[in-house]
């Protein structure tokens, strides 16, 4: 079995049957699979594409990802879903690292692409927008191209602690396998509507709002406008959504609301970021279906624990081991620790990936005795559910996105008189949280806010971009020359509680 051979199980079983809605379009099994085989036959007749090779999309949520994502597996090729809030510069670096030299991409992303390919001259770039017309004949003639469950099916590239982006190599076990234990946690079945919200190239989506579905022979509802709240809230209710995976963020928006509106889902998920206690009780309030607070990482195809449907959810929690999967605490020895006790969370099962593409480095550096070193700290209780209490690494989570503060150093480093440069996080009701940099300027050169934001945005995801520049005459240092992130962070702080008091 492989992603490809699931898909094509769940098309031929009920080619009829709606499998994305779309505003007021409706896409059926038959139509993904006819699109799918298309773009397969397309990609090795005319783009020389042999099984193993890479093939990026850079997309905005449309329903013509899921035939780009399972054409490409049909050919045989590994996918790269790429950020599509990324700018040129850094989209360059992820083909180059992977070898990649066919994009799908949308035409919403045309100004992008046209960047891109100056820099990356000749990069054979498809368009998807007419993949799904009823014009399009399909080519049946064509065999989808045959891989086994332990090649690589997905390319995950995770925002790098050492400034660089690291490609987390996801198999089709990897995949099946945590697709496997999500429908088991879900309780999910064909008659289920998952509503997609977030963006489809974020792990967590694509394995629970687009695998899922798509391989148990549900529904994507595809939320088209996301602007204002009460869009989203019409177009679940009008094509009946019944699981709602989302972030911190959109619950949040729920209980801000009037009153509760009629809303068809029977399972809420939140996951990406840690769902503040208060959020979770007020949604409680408000809503009677159960919202299950999850965590995972990009490492392990995402999900690894989650609260349950049935039984026990304790508020504060990230909950039980998914099924299939091993979770510990475990000291930096490696010695595995007891309820109560803090260390890191490490992950064992199929979920878990198979390195980093290219980087035999890193990836050792990810593993200890077969075990994921998350880089996440916490403890288990009693009754092993898991807490998370900090984090190992140095990052940021803004929307529920992966942000590495070093990336965006390195990057002011790159503007004209920069003498040092620090990024720490601010809380931010709305984001989660957001970066703010403090920096010093070299003798004789100008302290100019402005004009690092706008160099800044010109190679940087908006979201990466600090939300202000603090200017220092030199910045906080230990006796051995660290720059002292903790003294910066105070300093934030006490600026939000002067923010607050003001307002």
């Amino acid at each position: 079995m492989n992603l490809a051979k699931a898909f094509i199980k769940s098309a031929e079983r009920a080619p009829e049957k709606a499998a994305i809605y779309y505003g007021d379009r409706t896409h059926t099994y038959a139509e993904l699979h006819g699109a799918s085989l298309n773009l397969a036959r397309r990609l090795v007749a005319d783009h020389k594409v042999q099984p193993g090779d890479r093939v990026a999309l850079w997309l905005k949520n449309c329903p013509e990802f899921v035939p780009s994502l399972f054409g490409a597996f049909m050919a045989g090729a590994a996918v790269a879903p790429i950020n599509n809030f990324l700018k040129p510069p850094e989209v360059q670096y992820i083909l180059e690292n992977a070898g990649i030299n066919v994009l799908i991409t949308d035409s919403a992303m045309s100004a992008g692409v046209e960047e891109l390919q100056k820099l990356k001259p000749g990069l054979q770039v498809i368009v998807c927008d007419d993949f799904l017309s009823p014009a399009r004949t399909v080519d049946r003639s064509f065999t989808p191209l045959d891989r086994g469950i332990d090649d690589l099916a997905v390319l995950i590239y995770t925002s790098g602690t050492t400034g660089r982006p690291k490609g987390a190599m996801l198999s089709h076990r990897n995949l099946l396998s945590n697709v496997e234990s999500c429908r088991l946690l879900l309780e999910a079945v064909g008659e289920d509507r998952f509503v997609v919200i977030l963006p489809m190239f974020h792990s967590y989506v694509l394995t629970v709002g687009t695998f899922l579905p798509m391989l148990i022979g549900g529904s994507m509802v595809l939320v088209k406008s996301l602007h204002p709240p009460k869009n989203m809230i019409t177009e679940i209710i009008q094509h009946q959504g019944t699981i709602l995976p989302c972030i911190p963020q959109f619950f949040r928006t729920l209980t801000n609301l009037p009153s509760a509106p009629p809303l068809p889902i029977r399972v809420f998920v939140s996951g990406a970021a840690p769902l503040p206690v208060e959020v979770l009780k007020q949604f409680n309030e408000m809503y009677k279906a159960p919202l299950l607070e999850g965590y995972g990482l990009s490492e392990a195809s995402p999900v690894v624990t989650n609260n349950p449907i049935r039984g026990v959810r304790k508020v504060g929690s990230i909950g039980l081991p998914i099924p299939n999967v091993t979770v510990t605490i475990q000291d930096e020895q490696g010695k595995i620790l007891g309820p109560g006790e803090i260390g890191e969370i490490c992950v064992k099962g199929e979920n878990v990936m198979q390195g980093y593409w290219g980087n035999a480095e890193e990836s050792k550096k990810a593993f200890r005795d077969g075990w994921l070193l998350t880089g996440d700290i916490g403890y288990r209780d009693e009754d092993n559910y898991f807490y998370i209490t900090d984090r190992k690494k140095d990052m940021l989570l803004v929307n529920g996105i992966n942000v590495y503060p070093r990336e965006i150093e390195e990057t002011i480093y790159r503007f004209p008189g920069v003498k040092e440069a620090a990024v720490v996080s601010q809380p931010d009701p709305r984001k989660g949280e957001q970066p703010v940099a403090f920096v010093a300027m070299l003798e004789g050169h100008e302290e100019n806010e402005k004009a690092i934001l706008q160099f800044l945005r010109s190679q940087l995801a908006d979201y990466k971009v600090p939300k202000r520049v603090t200017f220092m005459p030199a910045l906080p240092r230990n006796p051995t020359g660290k720059i002292l992130k903790t003294s910066l962070r105070e300093l934030v702080r006490q600026s939000a509680g002067k923010e607050s008091a003001a307002e």
